[in-house]
């Protein structure tokens, strides 16, 4: 793949303005080549006795080019330089000076490298902006980290104080001297800008020799008031004076802690549990963890536009023969966005952070959190992908060839059939479809990569991918083409008067398995997913009493679209319940109950929605609390 379509694929959707337009610095580059094919202009550097073999020659060299000419060409002399690249300007804008203007076709360079250095600077201004927002929320994550290392001393030993001037006894106590808290400002004096989270653990030297010092005091000073050593190992704890301005919001995940945040004081009362500090911790894993992902993302930005920069000044050197791309390149090395490593200290900060105190120390559990490996497509998805297709096709062939022998279209119990079993099957028909439908939305999600796991919060590496939603969808037709299959008599048998109780229960038992699939305990056809889409349907019924996430009000739109579906599943009741199957007849229309659930249903998915929008508006949310969360 060349290197401008990966380059494409490789960059972050949100930010493909900020990226350096390679594709238009390209046209410029051809704009040179062209005016110099056509009117053959040649440069001195070109022009050697052997220039043939000498070309041949270098390019079996040109793939290590871009590690070998910044270091090891030949020292130039000032005169023969070709650009000279100076940073002007109160913010620092870059600009380039193209001393062979005077050359025939130099006007073309010259618009060349005025485009590359405004490529350059909004690459550089947008560099500047994200990492100081980094910069900012390390920060803030380290003020919570206190709070949070707080918070799990205090739960730890409820006996501390929170101002801190209790002596407790080191062994009577869990907590150990990773787990105290040390409150900093977030930098260092007089050291780098990017030392912005606080090293906690850093601390561990310090306090052991503090409390060697201190029982050696104890021991002098009990050999001189008793003449016996006696080692006793005390500590003073940290001042957890940040408590006091921390307010911990546990949102209520149950209508039951709904219910009684709504009847108790909007007034937080903080018990320092292990309830909040359980939730405190998930909510800073999954802060550690996007914030990674955003520190990720950043040092991506800037090493593809570094390699954007290197890929197109090689190819100018190239195309005019000069050697131009030396000076560029050690001055973009030189830059903000070559020299800046604040990025990756703040990485570094992050993973010996979250390792330490979210993973006890263990570093491959802590980078599988912080780096997710990316799901592995298995052959075996893709082969009974293909298998329930080509079934699905051959049993709708198998029913149409079926309907057109038995001449069932022009049969006496047509009318009845499409009564009473087509909207049986009608259920599997749009279920069928509106998977079909999620996989292909999933389909464009990767394509245009978007991160849907993260948008959804799906298990990290248990996703579905569109093949995965395909392979269910073919499954369920199968059964559904199926049943139809074995239910297609339109005559009664002339002895009973009646239709075969089995084949008339097909339907009824295609909804048992699926509904048993679904609840299945076993670890079997994707439960995680199963368990993730019935979590999200029950907070969907019991709206509004839980925090609406993307997921639930997501799920609760495409219901919507599936009130036909809920119609069904509202006549299989009738239908099995008081109708008589046995003879293809029900009176379900003639009910008044039926008549009027039959809007009730409809309706519910809408009743749902709207109340999600009413929780989610923050009116019935400002009451419960008002506090911000660790």
């Amino acid at each position: 793949m060349k290197f401008g379509k990966e380059f494409v694929s490789q960059m972050v959707p949100e930010w493909q303005e900020a990226y350096m337009d390679y594709n238009s610095l390209k046209l410029l580059l051809k704009d040179i080549l062209c005016f110099r094919q056509c009117n053959k202009v040649t440069t001195p550097m070109a022009s050697t006795p052997e220039g043939s073999s000498l070309k041949r020659r270098v390019s079996l060299y040109r793939a290590f080019s871009g590690l070998t000419s910044r270091h090891r060409g030949s020292p130039k002399k000032k005169e023969d330089e070709e650009i000279l690249v100076s940073e002007e300007g109160p913010e620092g804008q870059w600009q380039t000076m193209f001393l062979m203007s005077s050359d025939e076709g130099g006007d073309i360079e010259v618009v060349f490298f005025k485009r590359l250095d405004e490529e350059f600077n909004k690459v550089i201004n947008f560099y500047k902006k994200k990492v100081g927002e980094v910069v900012d929320e390390a920060e803030e994550l380290s003020r919570q980290m206190d709070a949070l290392i707080a918070l799990r001393l205090k739960v730890e030993n409820p006996l501390v104080e929170l101002g801190g001037t209790d002596v407790i006894d080191r062994g009577s106590n869990g907590v150990s001297s990773q787990s105290t808290v040390h409150p900093t400002s977030g930098r260092r004096p007089g050291g780098p800008q990017m030392d912005v989270i606080p090293e906690v653990e850093m601390s561990n030297e310090g306090e052991m020799e503090d409390e060697e010092r201190g029982s050696k005091e104890s021991k002098t000073s009990d050999q001189k008031g008793n003449g016996s050593t006696v080692d006793i190992k005390r500590f003073k704890p940290p001042s957890l004076e940040i408590l006091d301005h921390v307010k911990i919001n546990v949102t209520p995940e149950s209508p039951v802690s709904t219910v009684k945040g709504i009847l108790k004081s909007s007034k937080p009362d903080l018990s320092f549990s292990k309830k909040e500090l359980r939730k405190a911790e998930e909510q800073m894993t999954e802060a550690f963890n996007e914030f990674y992902q955003k520190l990720r993302l950043i040092k991506s930005y800037c090493f593809l536009n570094q390699l954007a920069f290197s890929k197109i000044m090689k190819k100018y050197d190239k195309i005019s023969s000069r050697n131009a791309s030396k000076a560029y390149l050690n001055m973009v090395d030189n830059s903000y966005l070559g020299s800046c490593d604040e990025v990756t200290r703040i990485m570094e900060r992050v993973e010996a952070t979250f390792i330490k105190h979210f993973t006890n120390g263990n570093r491959r559990e802590g980078m599988k959190t912080l780096r997710p490996r990316a799901r592995r497509e298995k052959h075996r998805s893709t082969f009974f992908l293909g298998l329930f297709s080509g079934v699905s096709i051959a049993l709708v062939v198998a029913i149409i060839v079926l309907i057109h022998a038995r001449n069932i279209l022009r049969s006496e119990g047509r009318g009845q059939y499409m009564e009473n079993i087509f909207p049986l099957y009608s259920l599997f028909g749009f279920m069928v479809l509106h998977m079909l439908m999620f996989s292909a939305n999933i389909y464009y999600w990767r394509r245009y990569r978007v991160n849907y796991p993260f948008i959804f919060g799906f298990q990290q590496g248990a996703e579905l991918g569109y093949r995965q939603f395909f392979l269910l969808s073919s499954g369920l037709a199968i059964l559904a083409l199926a049943g139809v299959l074995s239910n297609l008599d339109m005559e009664m048998d002339p002895s009973t008067k009646s239709f075969r109780a089995l084949t008339e229960l097909v339907p009824l038992g295609l909804v048992t398995v699926v509904l048993l699939i679904m609840f299945c305990p076993f670890n079997i056809i994707y439960r995680s997913s199963r368990f993730f889409l019935l979590q999200c349907i029950f907070h969907c019924l019991c709206a509004p009493l839980y925090k609406v996430s993307l997921p639930d009000f997501f799920l609760a739109d495409q219901l919507t679209s599936q009130v036909q579906a809920f119609r069904s599943l509202e006549f299989y009741v009738c239908y099995y319940g008081w109708g008589d199957f046995k003879k293809r007849s029900h009176n379900c229309l003639d009910s008044r109950v039926y008549r009027s659930f039959y809007f009730i249903v409809a309706i519910i998915p809408y009743w749902i929605r709207s109340l999600q929008v009413f929780r989610s508006s923050n009116i019935l949310y400002a009451a419960i609390t008002q506090s911000q969360p660790i």
